[in-house]
């Protein structure tokens, strides 16, 4: 298989165990929080081995793990892992190179989610709003809740796509209240892009001044060539912030590694509002990461790959499937989406949760060959055949 590691992996999991109590999980004050779809039918978290057991298609993970080189190198890393200082592989140069920018415009986090809450707490201050779409990656929204600021969300068009010209009189109209405007792209969880020349159009409209947040979580997995990462407009010197991943094509999920992108002056104000909790040992791997661009894109390969078979195959059976430029789709069940959540959990397998106003569409991320037939069979199994012919879009 393309994907497996001749590295033990089992080596270094039991180092890392030594150091950060990996095997926590049933542990109620483990360091590993359990979200719902972790925990058993008694509502206690699932044993390690129950978990493994698990297709696990709701969170849009790498199901493949770090590729060697990451092991290797966040394993050489465990030795600083009794230190608060320590050599950290020069992780924040090494993501400024790859992108051609300065370490002056580059803010590491635990994720690109704590980016998210850094750029709500740094722009939403003094009741100021963020607009965004819906549905979309609502992490954003949920942050400027916890800050008593509103966000202004709206509708996807019919085709599902970004309604650019209506952000740009959001913007506009707002521009007095209007703290930043969201975009993600790939959109997450429809999975469709804002066209290069859309993020420009977006971009060329908004009122002086007004940052924009581009979340490229999903960047790597995209093909269209209708789309361009954002990073070019940082170098322009735009109000741009681009959040970028270690979590999806290169499998740090766990580990917590993402970073912000962004011209010099907004990177020192969203560094204060940084909490700078990344650990020595990903640092190490994401250094790696970079680096090892052929197990990028071998994880690219048979992620489309089955994502292209999985989707004609429910296209067959008579079902949408919107044109997804990420690692996961979405597929129109044309009922409640939450009525099948739990009969797929019922057969092992972890699916989306429901994203409204999009409530009969159901996401599917795309897990590794086994996990994709199993979630078939058991589709086919919970879903009718549809007798219609189903509009063919591809996935």
């Amino acid at each position: 298989m393309i994907m497996k590691n001749a590295f033990s992996r089992r080596k270094f999991m039991g180092g890392f165990a030594l150091a950060a109590g990996y095997f926590s999980l049933q542990s109620d004050t483990g360091l590993l929080a359990s979200p719902p779809s972790e925990l058993g039918p008694d509502g206690r978290p699932l044993s390690p081995d129950a978990f493994d057991k698990l297709a696990k298609l709701s969170f849009n993970e790498n199901p493949y793990g770090p590729p060697e080189s990451v092991l290797k190198a966040m394993t050489g890393a465990m030795k600083y892992a009794n230190r608060y200082g320590y050599p950290d592989g020069g992780i924040v140069q090494a993501i400024a190179d790859h992108h051609g920018v300065g370490k002056e415009n580059v803010l590491l986090a635990a994720g690109s989610t704590e980016i998210l809450d850094v750029v709500d707490e740094t722009f939403l201050e003094g009741g100021k709003k963020v607009l965004g779409v819906e549905p979309t990656f609502a992490t954003v929204y949920e942050f400027a809740l916890g800050l008593k600021a509103n966000a202004i969300r709206l509708q996807l068009l019919p085709d599902h796509r970004q309604d650019i010209p209506a952000m740009i009189q959001a913007a506009r109209e707002n521009q007095q209240d209007l703290g930043f405007v969201y975009l993600v792209n790939p959109n997450n969880p429809t999975g469709v892009i804002v066209t290069k020349q859309e993020v420009r159009q977006l971009l060329d409209g908004m009122p002086e001044g007004v940052p924009v947040l581009i979340d490229e979580a999903y960047h790597h997995f995209v093909e269209s060539p209708d789309y361009e990462t954002s990073i070019p407009y940082v170098k322009e010197g735009r109000p741009v912030i681009v959040a970028r991943t270690f979590s999806k094509i290169v499998g740090l999920a766990g580990m917590r590694l993402g970073y912000a992108v962004a011209p010099a002056a907004l990177i020192t104000r969203m560094r204060a509002h940084a909490i700078a909790s990344i650990n020595a040992i990903v640092k190490w791997g994401g250094v790696a990461a970079l680096r090892d661009t052929e197990a990028q894109a071998r994880c690219k390969a048979v992620t489309l790959q089955l994502r292209k078979q999985t989707t004609a195959e429910l296209t067959g059976l008579g079902y949408t499937v919107l044109p997804s430029e990420a690692n996961f789709f979405m597929v129109h069940l044309r009922r409640p989406a939450k009525t099948v959540i739990g009969e797929f959990r019922q057969r092992g397998i972890l699916v989306g949760r429901p994203f409204p106003p999009m409530d009969d569409y159901l996401r599917v991320s795309v897990g590794n060959a086994d996990e994709m037939a199993r979630f078939l069979a058991a589709f086919k199994e919970i879903l009718p055949v549809s007798g219609s012919t189903a509009t063919t879009k591809p996935g």
